[in-house]
């Protein structure tokens, strides 16, 4: 198999669409100078908004997006393959689609998937998140060709459901992106052990773009857009500061990965408790 160049986006997206647009335009464009051939963005990549009503009327369907317009063009002018992590995508009804598009060479929508499990918490430092009362969850798993290799796609709070990134595994991924948006405090604790597991457990690349910073909305995000090999070494870490991560990916590795650690053949079903 090939070695493939990627590169992860790290963003501090705001509330205007067209400034979010324009630094993450500028950063892809430095991706794929730098020779990546798959650029991956964050979740939430055209707007950060926590306020419900201020965020409606800045949403679009997908065929008016100006985000995904830009993205389309962008991808198809670089000639690479564009994962952004996720826009809000209007619905036409009460709730939004929180979707990834993967953007071919030629511009057009490879794949689409929507964040399976919703981030519906209270942290202990009095943070409260509802994103049910925003999005409608999906339902589809989705894997997409990307060159020889072939990516699953997930959106961050989906990390902690690690059955996901196996079914994803054993049915193909070489890579599985985890485009995110993850507050400080769950960061801190939480994040670069998250994303080594679902490595190891799935013998799989794991590529995380990653929002960091502290947003116009108010929100403290962790950052660190991440890099990962199937036997769960950090290959590339982008700390705090918005900017790019690159990496070549030998995808024999993850072949080798399995060999070695062949957990996925080993599944065993069990009764109780």
């Amino acid at each position: 198999m090939s070695v493939l160049r990627v590169a992860c986006v790290q963003l501090c997206s705001g509330r205007d669409v067209a400034a979010n647009i324009e630094t993450a335009s500028r950063l892809i464009r430095a991706a794929a100078a730098d020779g990546a051939k798959l650029v991956a963005t964050p979740e939430m990549t055209s707007l950060m908004e926590r306020d419900k009503r201020a965020m409606r009327p800045k949403v679009r369907t997908e065929a008016e997006d100006a985000a995904l317009a830009a993205f389309r063009a962008l991808a198809a002018e670089l000639g690479i393959d564009l994962l952004i992590g996720s826009l809000p995508i209007e619905l036409g009804e009460a709730r939004l689609a929180n979707r990834a598009f993967l953007i071919g060479p030629d511009g057009r929508i490879k794949a689409r998937y929507d964040k399976i499990h919703m981030f519906d918490v209270d942290l202990p430092e009095g943070e409260s998140f509802r994103e049910s009362a925003g999005y409608r969850p999906g339902e589809v798993a989705v894997l997409a060709d990307v060159g020889d290799a072939r990516l699953g796609l997930t959106i961050c709070y989906d990390i902690r459901f690690a059955p996901l990134y196996r079914r994803l595994a054993q049915a193909g991924a070489d890579i599985i992106a985890t485009p995110a948006a993850f507050t400080r405090v769950t960061g801190e604790a939480h994040w670069h052990v998250l994303q080594r597991a679902r490595a190891i457990e799935t013998g799989s690349f794991i590529i995380a773009p990653a929002q960091t910073g502290t947003h116009d909305d108010g929100r403290q995000t962790f950052g660190h857009a991440l890099i990962i090999d199937p036997w769960g070494r950090v290959l590339a870490d982008a700390g705090t500061e918005v900017g790019y991560v690159v990496a070549d990916l030998d995808l024999s590795e993850v072949t080798t990965a399995r060999g070695r650690i062949p957990a996925l053949q080993h599944d065993r079903t069990f009764e109780g408790p």
